[in-house]
């Protein structure tokens, strides 16, 4: 996030100049509007896009949900993704910019004990794929949140079917979430 358009226009409102205790006040403005919680790292935003293949055409994901993008079920403006439905590759991006968002805050809302980076992008991750409801309903939120982080980190591993059947893909991401999950 870029602050500088902020200052810009802060500056022009001042005439032309902003004094060190203008300045400051300008950050605590700036810090109080940021979201709260913590954000996905780079680290966790590779982990999901390397699950998430890159689709731009509207496809079934196997268990009769349509999905496109990089994972998207639901657009922005609330509508579900449908077949036929095409996007452009920074369409794809926008919406995975809202979907993580969106996961990001269900994270940071329900888990109520301390998480380190790793932990928290492998909930992330998790999340994208199985929905809010679903996490917030999970024993896998239930461990974690009584601190239970071992008893947390093997609940990964309950999350690997599709339409009832065990799918090896999933497998492979449980896999590598509960490693980034238990990786200090």
């Amino acid at each position: 996030m870029t602050t500088k358009p902020f200052f810009d226009a802060a500056r022009v409102i001042a005439g032309g100049k902003l004094t060190q205790t203008q300045v400051d006040k300008l950050n605590d403005v700036v810090d109080d509007l940021k979201p709260k919680g913590k954000t996905t790292s780079q680290v966790g935003i590779n982990l999901i896009v390397s699950f998430e293949d890159l689709k731009l055409d509207a496809y079934d994901d196997g268990v009769g949900v349509w999905t496109i993008g990089y994972g998207t079920t639901v657009y922005p403006n609330g509508l579900k993704v449908k077949q036929g439905d095409t996007c452009t590759l920074g369409q794809a991006k926008e919406y995975f910019a809202h979907d993580l968002n969106r996961f990001e805050k269900a994270v940071n809302q329900s888990v109520k004990v301390s998480i380190n980076q790793n932990q928290f992008d492998a909930l992330v991750s998790l999340t994208y794929n199985i929905g809010q409801t679903a996490f917030s309903k999970s024993t896998l939120l239930k461990k974690l949140n009584a601190k239970d982080y071992q008893g947390a980190a093997d609940q990964f591993l309950v999350w690997i079917r599709g339409g009832g059947k065990v799918l090896k893909g999933l497998e492979r991401r449980r896999a590598a979430e509960r490693a980034l999950f238990l990786k200090k």
